[in-house]
């Protein structure tokens, strides 16, 4: 069973190593291996990425203990980041956490939450209501990325 529950330090590692195993599998067969290496780089500095996913209202997502995903909201909305373990694709456990993450935004009076989502992650946010505001491309180290500017309304009612 999955559940879900706020991030912690100890959480760090983790996390960590889960979004770096995603994006390698998971993005591959959209990215090329440079623009993995950009995104995902093995190097990555912990201390500064446990203090980026405190700065947020993070949620990790556990299976018999197990760290499987984890998502991450910013101001106004903001969906940082939303990865699932390779072997936990396709299972609910970014629907879980993005309905988690949708309940917080609100709860902090968002009107919508946006987001920068991957190719590959591009359906999945459409098929949560998200629409494409427009195509991104990301410069990191002279390394180009595509991804989408998405965004869905969090509003009951329509204003017009």
């Amino acid at each position: 069973m999955i559940t879900i529950r706020p991030y912690g330090p100890s959480d760090s590692r983790m996390t960590m190593e889960l979004f770096y195993e995603t994006v390698h599998t998971v993005n591959a067969r959209d990215y090329s291996q440079a623009q993995l290496n950009v995104w995902a780089p093995p190097d990555r500095d912990e201390t500064e990425w446990n203090h980026s996913l405190l700065a947020h209202d993070t949620l990790v997502a556990e299976e018999d203990g197990r760290l499987v995903g984890f998502a991450d909201l910013g101001e106004n909305g903001y969906l940082d980041r939303l990865y699932v373990h390779s072997a936990f694709q396709g299972r609910g456990v970014a629907r879980r956490l993005l309905e988690r993450i949708e309940e917080k935004a609100r709860a902090d009076r968002a009107d919508r939450i946006y987001t920068f989502a991957s190719i590959t992650a591009r359906g999945f946010f459409e098929h949560c209501g998200f629409a494409v505001l427009h195509e991104n491309i990301v410069d990191r180290s002279g390394v180009k990325l595509l991804n989408f500017l998405m965004q869905k309304s969090l509003s009951k009612h329509k204003e017009g």
